[in-house]
């Protein structure tokens, strides 16, 4: 310390300065770096460190003065440093401060390849000092300084005495700063976990129903507004594809209701002609009819109390459709052949697969009666539009074909993959049959890919789609932009995998609704280009080839490609993903 100087004074003054800076702010760094330019100041050193032992018992130099990051970065990894280290690890070990008076002559600084060369002509004495927390040392403060090879009279233990205070200061903030850092973090935990837990108890807990399968979003806010009205009496009216679960989801309904004691009744509209729906529904009197040999409830008698899940509510012709309205507004009807007037307390679950608004502008379902039934509608999403629930529909249907014949069928990655890719125009339902039928023809208990029919060209929901009308699969669904008719040679010919046969008309991606073997009238189609098509009676290494050459025309441009293909883009990566063609980057 210079001798010009009041040392005590000095020392006093420099304490009180380093505990403002440690009190000032929360960014331990900054605080430390602040603590050792001061001290770089008070004692005249040329460079200065705090180092901390880390979680992995390593040093880390989290503060430094007298060299720059980048000095520090590029230094960091010389033999030197590694020697400055080792002391400092000294110290740690020990628990004692070290003072070499001159790192020429210490054995670790004389080993170091250029140890001596950065020292030559000067006398460099190095003091480090352990911090301590709670008895436990958690780092070193450490000084460099060159001294006057004249007046070679430095009071270290002045120095020794004076570092110890402020390293007792840094020690006391660190385990400050660690106390607040693991507060946070236990927060953030415990934040984290009731997040989680209502998150759980908002969507999979309480937004979920017995017997029904489907984590996705459409389906969780199917359930939330199932939970909402399933307590009222309100008239229900379902909506969607056939094959969706409509049925399962009429019995949630029921069973989360207020009736869930009383009677669940369906019928099937479309099953029973008008006569006998008419006798089904309203029952019938003892000799109401030829064969009426006994008085017989029918099913809105038997519903009382209850709910009645009439299903293909828009099948039914008009004139029954005008007794059905009296029953729903008045609550009263009479048996086939009656005429006595019942009264009934029914609660009514409808379900279509049809177009209702579009019947009504037709004149084929009547108005009023619309109104009726369509007083809380719920829209079930095709499984197309929920996929993220096809693994859990598989694992479901796998585990019930493998209770009920005592197999152990599993399903591979890439098995599911063809699956998530398919188009699944029957939904639900056509996935538990494509499920079931290859877990039947398998061999072994692992399905693979190519254990799929639509593998080997025998997909019978493409052929549907080949030959047959979309708009009779898809329940009253059109497809956009043109008409889907089959090949004027007819006969659904080899098909192609399920991933490469999606013809969704309502596909994001899809300009027009083409699909392989599909020919579109009235949709607009591109001119003066080279057709590129992939046509069924292609091998796989025609079609291998002619995908690579419009790949290429294309410029690697899969939108590109997908035109002059007349498939979408989603199809070409399908396929470039089936003939393992890997995409140029250009």
């Amino acid at each position: 310390m210079p001798d010009n100087r009041n040392s005590s004074a000095l020392s006093l003054i420099s304490i009180y300065e380093i505990s403002k800076i440690l009190s000032s702010s929360l960014n331990l760094e900054k605080t430390l770096r602040e603590v050792v330019n001061l001290l770089s100041s008070y004692l005249e050193m040329r460079r200065g460190m705090v180092t901390l032992v880390d979680d992995k018992s390593q040093m880390e130099v989290v503060a430094a003065a007298g060299m720059t990051p980048e000095a520090l970065k590029r230094d960091g990894g010389s033999k030197l440093a590694s020697a400055l280290v080792a002391l400092m690890g000294r110290v740690v070990n020990t628990g004692m401060p070290i003072v070499i008076p001159n790192l020429a002559e210490e054995p670790l600084v004389a080993e170091a390849d250029g140890g001596l060369a950065i020292l030559e002509d000067e006398v460099v004495a190095f003091i480090g000092v352990p911090i301590k927390a709670a008895d436990k040392t958690i780092g070193v403060l450490s000084i460099d300084r060159v001294l006057d090879t004249e007046h070679f009279d430095v009071n270290f233990e002045a120095d020794v005495r004076f570092l110890t205070m402020v390293a007792n200061l840094v020690g006391q903030t660190v385990r400050l700063h660690q106390s607040v850092a693991n507060e946070r973090e236990r927060l953030l935990l415990e934040q984290h976990r009731l997040q989680k837990a209502v998150q759980a108890e908002a969507e999979p807990g309480r937004f979920s129903i017995d017997n029904v399968i489907g984590v996705s979003r459409r389906m969780q806010d199917v359930y939330a507004e199932i939970h909402q009205i399933a307590p009222s009496r309100s008239t229900v009216l379902l909506r969607g594809e056939s094959g969706t679960g409509k049925e399962l989801i009429a019995r949630a309904v029921h069973f989360l209701g207020q009736r869930k004691d009383g009677p669940f009744v369906k019928v099937n509209c479309a099953a029973l002609p008008e006569t006998l729906l008419e006798s089904e529904l309203f029952g019938h009197e003892k000799g109401a009819f030829t064969g009426a040999n006994a008085e017989r409830k029918g099913r809105f008698e038997l519903a009382h109390g209850g709910t009645l899940f009439l299903d293909e509510i828009g099948e039914i012709s008009g004139p029954f459709q005008a007794k059905l309205l009296r029953v729903l507004q008045e609550g009263e009807f009479e048996r086939v052949g009656g005429n006595r007037t019942l009264k009934v307390d029914v609660r009514l679950v409808c379900a279509t697969n049809r177009n209702l608004e579009e019947m009504v502008s037709k004149g084929d379902f009547r108005a009023d009666l619309y109104y009726r039934i369509n007083v809380v509608p719920i829209f079930l999403p095709p499984l197309r539009e929920r996929k993220e629930d096809i693994p859990l529909l598989v694992d479901h249907f796998l585990q019930r074909f493998n209770k009920e014949n005592s197999r152990h069928v599993r399903i591979a990655p890439e098995a599911m993959d063809v699956l998530l890719a398919c188009y699944f125009p029957g939904n639900v339902r056509e996935l538990e049959n494509c499920v079931y039928r290859v877990a039947t023809l398998v061999r072994g208990d692992m399905v693979r890919e190519a254990d799929f029919a639509c593998q080997r060209g025998l997909c019978l929901s493409s052929s549907l789609w080949k030959q047959g009308k979309p708009e009779m699969l898809m329940g009253g669904m059109q497809a956009a932009g043109g008409h889907v008719v089959a090949h004027a040679s007819g006969g659904p010919g080899p098909l192609a995998p399920c991933a490469a046969n999606c013809v969704d008309p309502h596909c994001a991606e899809a300009k027009r609704p083409v699909a392989v073997g599909v020919e579109v009238i009235g949709a607009q189609a591109d001119h003066g280009e080279e057709s590129y098509e992939l046509s069924d009676d292609l091998s796989i290494g025609q079609q291998r080839e002619r995908l690579m050459k419009a790949m290429e025309k294309a410029g690697w441009v899969q939108a590109k490609a997908a035109r002059l293909l007349n498939l979408t883009p989603r199809q070409v990566g399908y396929a470039l993903k089936k003939y393992n063609i890997e995409v140029k980057r250009i």
